[in-house]
């Protein structure tokens, strides 16, 4: 099976490879079992069973631990609950504290991290379910075996879809249905059980429709428009030097966003009081200083390149230009100061 990438023109987003879990049990550091479409570690699923369900599983952690799950994101909404024990969820640079019984969601493709930096002891249970979105402004389709009605599925999935809060506290009809999935992920053969899992999926989807529904939640519409792709853009330039480095012209950048390039520049005036190509240019120069600091790079023509300028007198004159020095008289600047 092709291993699902988020592609948005020259932004590419991998899903998670699960390598420090991985790593884990192969050190018999924690106990993880799971079923998969291939593309993450676990018991593998036959095409046709529970389609969208890319990984679902569990993972019990005893006693402390000297690893973390990295930065990442998973193509579908993650849905993950803490049966016992704490934890921290990080998503998009904010920090949730995850103790015993907390349910936690992130939307397709959002950047998160669970531990801090180190993963704590307890049960961790988790479905990650392919909703087929590749931009953030694109709707969402649910699995055949999804037999929520068609005003449940529109409610479910604006409430997650229009929702900034990640962590929710779950109650015990949750609780039990994550316990009983539990039970078949570990059966041995799996296929008797299909079934079962399905009716546990849809009460679990059921489940944390009316959860939500309690929580008065104010649906945030900039989370599912176009201008919300925008700013996914705009900060992958702002996180990822070598996303910034790419050799982009306006029309790129608006293909990105899949739309014209007049909306797109539009947008980004909104968004950042400056026009693309200004947002680019700046964005290259913070990542120079940070790198320079950094020292991942001490050939300042090597370093002009990576961050898409064509060459090192015109780095270093935009450089000039906005720390007041050129790069190597900044830096040592820099190092009598520190």
């Amino acid at each position: 099976m092709n291993k699902p990438i988020y592609t948005l023109d020259k932004l590419r987003f991998e899903i998670d490879n699960c390598l420090p879990q991985v790593s884990a049990v192969q050190n018999n550091k924690i106990e993880m079992h799971a079923l998969t479409h291939g593309n993450y570690p676990g018991k593998a699923l036959a095409a046709e069973q529970l389609a969208g369900i890319s990984s679902m599983g569990f993972m019990h952690v005893v006693g402390e631990q000297d690893w973390g799950i990295e930065p990442h994101r998973n193509e579908g909404i993650e849905i993950c609950f803490q049966e016992n024990g704490t934890n921290t969820l990080t998503v998009d640079g904010k920090n949730y504290n995850t103790p015993a019984k907390t349910l936690t969601i992130t939307r397709p493709w959002q950047l998160h991290q669970v531990g801090s930096p180190n993963i704590g002891p307890g049960r961790l249970h988790w479905i990650i379910l392919d909703v087929g979105v590749r931009r953030p402004n694109q709707a969402w389709h649910w699995p055949e075996w999804c037999i929520l009605t068609e005003d449940d599925k529109r409610e479910l999935e604006q409430l997650l879809r229009g929702n900034e809060h990640p962590a929710w506290q779950a109650n015990n009809e949750i609780l039990n249905i994550f316990k009983r999935i539990q039970s078949y992920v570990t059966a041995e053969p799996i296929e008797p059980y299909i079934s079962h899992l399905k009716i546990h999926l849809n009460h679990l989807l059921l489940a944390l429709l009316e959860l939500l529904r309690t929580q008065n939640i104010v649906s945030q519409e900039h989370l599912t428009t176009k201008a919300r792709a925008v700013e996914v853009f705009l900060q992958e330039l702002e996180s990822n030097y070598r996303l910034a480095g790419y050799e982009w012209t306006l029309d790129d950048m608006a293909r990105h966003c899949g739309m014209a390039r007049s909306a797109f520049s539009n947008y980004c005036q909104q968004l950042t009081n400056t026009s693309p190509i200004l947002f680019l240019a700046h964005c290259r120069l913070q990542h120079a200083s940070r790198l320079l600091l950094n020292e991942t790079y001490t050939s300042i023509t090597d370093l002009a390149f990576e961050l898409g300028f064509s060459n090192s007198q015109y780095f270093s004159r935009c450089f000039k230009e906005k720390y007041g020095l050129p790069p190597k008289q900044w830096l040592k600047q820099q190092r009598k100061i520190s």
